[in-house]
């Protein structure tokens, strides 16, 4: 139906789709966000964070009060941020809107049940809602721009303006919609319209007394040739991503619940696809250096360092034989911790023509051990599987760990070790 007033309508629209929030007052040692939302916003943020003393330094301006009057927009979150100078910096937050299928489908579920409607009217974020439309920011969703000077990704006035934004969000997740693409009148009025329309289908429904069509039993059960079954549906091309999990006090810890929902997506996708479960016959140490393996590299994040410590805990290994085995496990898999870990006597073969092939191509300073190959930094291992590993370590310290590609050819590995 056409509005009575377009200009009106349009200017109305313009307002919902533009709000302005004061200064918010210092915080005193309190939590920026309580709800499980607003802490998925600081989660975003703090993941995708390279410099972890500029969070800190953004945590302090935005505790202090250093945030002016922020306004949320689709697609951005701006506010001018007091820094070191007088005159303050303009700070944008920048996200992506959602599609209008995305809305669609958002909407949709929510005027499909009343308790969904009745929770956000409290201002409440159901779960199963959140993860319909990908309302939640990821690491990388966020994308920081501040008139500063520093360069830091974020820097510690566009940090401050994250962590005063939690605090919008845990107050009112209709700013999080906002950011999104939709203000709240607009939101409202489409689940109004949806939940009118749901209701007088289901009134007409009960009016006509349409009869359930049935069927004779004598006819359901008779013998007759069925037909053949469908073919099944083809297997997905990925496994699928797990829903953002909340940090809340009590809750399971986030990044233990992605791993175990991350990994049973991985384990159900090779199963349907090849008939193999890729995990189960490795023992519980090679299973922790096989999740460690898959994660970012440690030091990048809290989280990493985090996830180190307690896989090395839960094993009986320090993080640093934790480390190490990584490296081994990126360097060539099974094969390749099991070179680390499990010296042994070759035959003779390949490894006796090692030392020959080596001299050959003006490396002749290698000592044998077993199935190491040595000089004062650099040494060769040779695998069950037939293939060459190449480990470092500082000149005369044997605190070997793996560097370079395996090769078969053992100039070929030293090569590339050489060539790092």
């Amino acid at each position: 139906m056409t509005p009575r007033n377009p200009a009106r309508f349009a200017d109305s629209r313009r307002e919902d789709r533009r709000r302005t929030f004061p200064a918010l007052q210092p915080l005193d040692g309190q939590e920026f966000a309580s709800s499980w939302w607003g802490n998925a916003w600081v989660e975003a943020l703090e993941d995708t964070a390279l410099d972890r003393a500029r969070l800190v330094r953004g945590r302090a301006y935005a505790g202090r009060g250093h945030v002016d009057a922020i306004t949320v927009t689709p697609g951005r979150v701006m506010a001018y941020v007091h820094g070191s100078r007088p005159r303050p910096y303009r700070t944008e937050i920048r996200l992506r809107t959602l599609t209008d299928e995305d809305w669609d489908d958002f909407l949709a579920a929510a005027a499909s049940r009343p308790d969904h409607i009745a929770a956000l009217l409290d201002k409440d974020v159901p779960h199963a809602l959140a993860t319909v439309a990908d309302l939640l920011p990821t690491p990388g969703d966020l994308i920081p721009d501040c008139s500063c000077p520093d360069d830091g990704y974020p820097c510690k006035h566009a940090a401050a303006l994250c962590y005063q934004t939690a605090r919008l969000l845990d107050n009112d997740p209709f700013v999080l919609f906002l950011m999104r693409g939709r203000g709240e009148r607009e939101i409202l009025a489409d689940l109004s319209h949806r939940n009118a329309t749901r209701s007088a289908a289901e009134r007409s429904g009960a009016a006509t007394g349409t009869a359930v069509p049935t069927v004779p039993a004598s006819e359901a059960f008779a013998s007759r040739p069925l037909p053949p079954l469908p073919p099944p549906f083809a297997p997905p091309a990925h496994p699928g991503r797990p829903p953002a999990y909340p940090h809340t006090p009590g809750a399971p810890d986030p990044l233990a619940l992605d791993l175990l929902a991350t990994e049973a997506a991985a384990r159900a996708h090779s199963l349907l696809t090849t008939g193999t479960d890729p995990v189960a016959q490795l023992t519980q140490w090679q299973d922790a250096v096989r999740l460690a393996a898959a994660h970012p590299g440690s030091g990048l994040t809290a989280s990493t360092r985090a996830l180190y410590r307690e896989l090395a805990a839960a094993t009986d290994h320090t993080p640093t034989d934790l480390a190490r085995a990584v490296a081994a496990w990126r360097q060539g898999g099974l094969a390749a911790l099991a070179v680390l870990e499990e010296p042994w006597d070759p035959p003779a073969g390949p490894f006796d023509r090692a030392r020959p092939a080596l001299i050959a191509a003006d490396f002749p300073h290698f000592r044998p051990w077993r199935n190491h190959l040595s000089t004062g930094s650099l040494q060769l291992r040779f695998g069950r599987d037939g293939v060459w590993y190449g480990y470092e370590s500082d000149p005369d310290r044997e605190d070997w760990w793996p560097r370079g590609t395996p090769d078969a050819d053992p100039v070929g590995a030293l090569t590339a070790l050489l060539d790092r």
